[in-house]
């Protein structure tokens, strides 16, 4: 598995390329305004998009997913939860005096415990409320194995947690969320963000002051 990270400001918020080593397939993950850069790299590696999935529909993780719709032709993937969100990505961007492209209508709604894959990897479909309603997780690896990545959004970052001050956030479901849900996977497991750097979730359980013992 390959995976590729880009961010442009001015949210700076991460998006994602991963590719299977064994097939041409790849997804694309929240692509924002660091569109231009995914592209690139799906261009530069000769990747096949099969999908682009949405871990949630804030401004920042679905700006660009007009642009890279009509450039790869790959179904959008999102939580039926944040369709409202997802509607709404022009007001949401006017709310920061930005013109957002209006994002088309999703091909697909994730069915958590229904799995997706793509090359011989597969994307176990995690939902993750709290920071918003619709918030997914995307546990990524080999068919076959334990082996996951984790593709968490604005769940869990490196020494902090999402915010829940926006419509349809909620402190304690995220808390619940990234323990009953994030936690049971393994110390090993890296973290990849919405923003800031990867993690790992052994790192967070030790040391992240919203989950570690005080």
């Amino acid at each position: 598995m390959r995976i590729f990270e880009a961010a442009a400001p001015p949210f700076m918020k991460n998006g994602y390329v991963v590719a299977c080593d064994a097939t041409p397939d790849g997804i694309l993950i929240d692509p924002g305004d660091e569109v231009g850069d995914l592209l690139g790299i799906v261009s530069r590696e000769r990747i096949d998009v099969v999908a682009i999935l949405l871990t949630h529909a804030h401004l920042d993780h679905v700006s660009g997913v007009a642009r890279a719709k009509t450039e790869l032709g790959a179904p959008v993937w999102l939580h039926r939860d944040d369709l409202f969100l997802y509607n709404g990505a022009e007001a949401q961007g006017r709310m920061f005096g930005l013109a957002v492209a209006a994002p088309p209508p999703p091909d697909h709604f994730f069915e958590p415990g229904v799995p997706f894959t793509f090359g011989d990897l597969v994307v176990d479909v995690l939902h993750t409320p709290g920071h918003c309603p619709g918030g997914v997780c995307l546990a990524i690896g080999p068919a076959g194995t334990r082996d996951r990545a984790l593709f968490v959004g604005d769940t869990l970052f490196a020494g902090s947690i999402g915010r829940t001050d926006l419509p349809g956030g909620d402190y304690e479901t995220l808390m619940r969320s990234i323990r009953e849900v994030l936690l049971a996977f393994p110390d090993s497991a890296p973290v990849h963000s919405g923003h800031g750097p990867e993690t790992t979730i052994g790192a967070e359980r030790r040391t992240n002051p919203f989950l570690a013992p005080g």
